[in-house]
């Protein structure tokens, strides 16, 4: 392939890294509100629609049979995964834009039901179970099948985004009995007013939900270690830097602006990071990259934009002198109300720090790790068609990075890590191999670039779409029309497997699982 062979020759004067510690630059982006499932359920080689191991319930139905009440439906008691574009026409346009169920910790606890995982269109809502073939994401295929795609990573906490986006730059959401021992948060959904929550969500040390916060954050971590780290960020990043969250961050914003680490956290547009940063290769070690809202994938801005924007990036990337020594690592914070066959693998029930008082129903319940999320991982050492098993969540990011800090002289350890997930969550490491690199590019198909207002030129592709597809947003539901055969539809292929492989509970698991958490 002509691009790979010039990617290849492009490179040919610089050193390759041939282990963990000469890898010079890891970029850490996190997208929006999309489940692995509503992505990636058709995919061949993975644990999609075809997963032989789905959990069996005890109505002896799999749970991709989701209940249907008759104030849903009086035509089916149960609702399959289905393709949101089937009606095909101006649907395939206008369901670019369709929203899923709530992103919300109540919602999303009272769909998993305690690990049974069948009331997902019930208890949040039926379109929460439609899904998106490769026909209308044909760039987020062409970078998982093209590198590596992991299909058991999941959200850190069973939740929205703040807690996610918490918990991926500082180790923790300071549940407690947990490493942080605090009275600001925990942080259990999204609340940026400083004080109590208006929620008023006592937990059962009487204590209340506390904005801002005041644990040390991972960019902290790096800092205390000497390394280099930047926060790239669109001004219109939809509050997705949780950084002005904390108190060490709105403070220093306030009191010292032009300090060396403030300006580690300034607003600096994508096209800075793509087109200038990237090509250069003037990465610092550790890039936290953010876009805009309209790119986020969060629903209704579109996958296609998004697609454009993971493109930009990954072509930057590839193309950059620094290619052979850089890890691209792209994720989701959490699902977004979409949903996943796959159980969430969680602590066992009481584990210090995990599990709290579920303030919406008063039972106990666990913080996460949640649902699966897309997850693909860009670099020479991952390249060609792989799936990673591995249990993981957003906590393995800064796992990977202190790994790769000891490799590299300049250890650190995030002490809010919980013990358990850092027993339990991989650090990726297994995902790579360094003895076999392969410094060629996947194709990645063209894609349009966003929506753009004609007059103002600021992006607009959800008001477009919701305006220029108006009556084909909202897919309609095929009650009473669905079978196994034509709703589980998958790929056919295989991919190369890397990672252990994920442990299934056996019926006997789940019933324990089940009986512990009443």
């Amino acid at each position: 392939m002509l691009f790979s062979a010039i990617v290849v020759t492009s490179l040919a004067a610089s050193a390759f890294a041939d282990s963990l510690a000469e890898v010079e630059h890891i970029v850490l982006f996190m997208q929006e509100n999309r489940a692995f499932d509503h992505y990636f359920g058709t995919m061949a080689g993975v644990r999609g629609f075809k997963d032989p191991n789905v959990q069996i319930n005890s109505d002896g139905r799999s749970v991709f049979f989701q209940q249907v009440n008759s104030i849903l439906s009086n035509k089916t008691d149960f609702l399959l995964p289905w393709y949101i574009s089937a009606a095909g026409g101006e649907f395939i346009n206008g369901t670019q834009c369709m929203d899923g169920g709530s992103n919300g910790w109540g919602e999303n606890h009272a769909a998993l039901a305690f690990g049974n995982n069948a009331s997902i269109a019930e208890n949040n809502s039926p379109q929460s179970w439609g899904h998106f073939r490769r026909s209308d994401l044909p760039v987020h295929f062409a970078i998982a099948e093209g590198w590596t795609v992991g299909d058991m990573y999941q959200e850190g906490v069973i939740a929205a985004t703040d807690p996610n986006r918490v918990i991926w730059q500082s180790g923790s959401i300071a549940i407690p009995g947990g490493n942080v021992n605090t009275t600001q948060g925990p942080v259990l959904d999204n609340n940026e007013s400083p004080g109590c929550s208006s929620l008023t969500l006592s937990l059962e040390n009487g204590t209340e939900l506390t904005f801002p916060y005041n644990w040390q954050t991972l960019p902290e971590f790096l800092e205390d270690a000497g390394i280099t780290w930047k926060e790239f960020q669109a001004v219109d990043n939809f509050d997705d830097n949780p950084l002005p969250f904390f108190d060490f961050w709105r403070n220093l914003s306030d009191n010292d602006p032009t300090s060396e680490i403030a300006q580690q956290e300034l607003d600096l547009s994508p096209t800075t990071f793509v087109l200038i940063i990237c090509s250069r290769g003037t990465l610092p070690a550790v890039s936290f990259y953010i876009g805009p809202a309209e790119l986020s994938e969060h629903p209704p801005f579109r996958p296609i934009d998004g697609a454009w924007l993971q493109k930009e990036v990954v072509d930057a990337i590839v193309n950059s002198p620094k290619y052979n020594k850089t890890i691209l690592i792209i994720s989701f914070d959490e699902t977004g109300g979409w949903g996943d066959h796959v159980i969430p693998f969680t602590s066992p029930k009481g584990t210090p720090g995990e599990w709290i008082t579920n303030p919406f129903t008063g039972e106990l319940a666990p913080s996460g790790p949640g649902f699966r999320l897309p997850f693909t991982v860009v670099s020479p050492w991952t390249r060609g068609g792989i799936v990673f098993t591995e249990p993981a969540d957003h906590i393995s990011q800064t796992l990977f990075l202190e790994e790769w800090a000891a490799a590299r002289g300049t250890p650190f350890k995030n002490t809010n890590i919980n013990d358990w997930r850092r027993e339990h969550m991989s650090n990726l490491v297994n995902m790579f191999d360094f003895e076999n690199p392969d410094y060629t590019a996947a194709a990645l198909p063209d894609t349009p670039p966003p929506h753009t207002d004609p007059l103002t030129s600021l992006l607009d592709g959800d008001v477009f779409c919701e305006q220029a597809f108006a009556g084909f947003v909202e897919a309609p539901v095929p009650y009473g029309q669905q079978t196994e055969e034509n709703s589980l539809f998958t790929e056919t292929g295989f991919k190369t497997v890397r990672g252990k492989y994920t442990t299934s509970f056996t019926l006997s698991d789940l019933i324990t699982c089940l009986s512990q958490a009443h």
